[in-house]
């Protein structure tokens, strides 16, 4: 029987994002099926009933939730071709960690950028410094892995399709402050798993103006 796979996610979800890229690396046919946050589906309800979040990774009617461990799954369950972790213990355990420090520190901090009118240049400064981290980590590598796509770099490389959002509300320039790391998201959108996954700039600046103004900022 063929292998039924379900995504349940929303298009500017960086989390979701990790997985679709995880998917396409592994050319996994999967059902994308896009949820409205506000008004959340009995299925989404049903398969992440303890969190109600996306992503959900439903995999022959049995749900997967949160976006690292759903990388991992997807890895294990469909071996082969482009290892998304590495084989070897350390080098494993050093990428869970660098993937544990962007879900720790980039969301929260990134947020406060643009959805806070008093805190976005304390939170923007905060961002080039976890940023400049790991920079600090990528060093000369091509990779986060080294020569190998894999896990961190799924991790983080979502975060660089809001990187024109971070700079249009937190008044900086990421490019002139963590150059390598640009190159680095470079290097990665030259993978077609990326280019088919990240969404344009326009969409997002959109889709954060209407919040902004939800929230009473513009």
């Amino acid at each position: 029987m063929a292998d039924e796979v379900v995504l349940l996610d929303f298009w500017a979800s960086v989390y979701g994002m990790r997985t679709r890229i995880a998917l396409e690396e592994k050319k996994v046919k999967y059902d994308y099926r896009e949820q409205d946050l506000l008004n959340k589906s009995a299925l989404l309800l049903e398969m992440n009933p303890v969190h109600k979040k996306i992503p959900v990774l439903v995999h022959n009617g049995k749900p997967v939730c949160e976006s690292l461990i759903q990388i991992e799954y997807i890895d294990e369950t469909w071996p082969g071709e482009n290892p998304l972790l590495p084989s070897d213990p350390y080098e494993r355990a050093q990428a869970k960690f660098w993937a544990d420090f962007i879900d720790k520190k980039m969301s929260v901090t990134a947020k406060r950028v643009w959805a806070t009118k008093s805190e976005e240049q304390e939170a923007s400064t905060e961002l080039i410094e976890i940023l400049k981290t790991l920079e600090s980590e990528l060093g000369e590598k091509h990779y986060f892995g080294g020569k190998t796509f894999g896990f961190v770099d799924i991790a983080l490389i979502g975060f660089y399709s809001w990187f024109g959002v971070y700079e249009k509300y937190g008044n900086v320039s990421i490019e002139s402050e963590c150059s390598k790391l640009i190159a680095w998201a470079k290097r990665c959108l030259q993978r077609d798993s990326v280019t088919k996954t990240l969404p344009a700039l326009e969409k997002l600046i959109a889709l954060i103006s209407e919040r902004r103004k939800s929230l009473g900022l513009e």
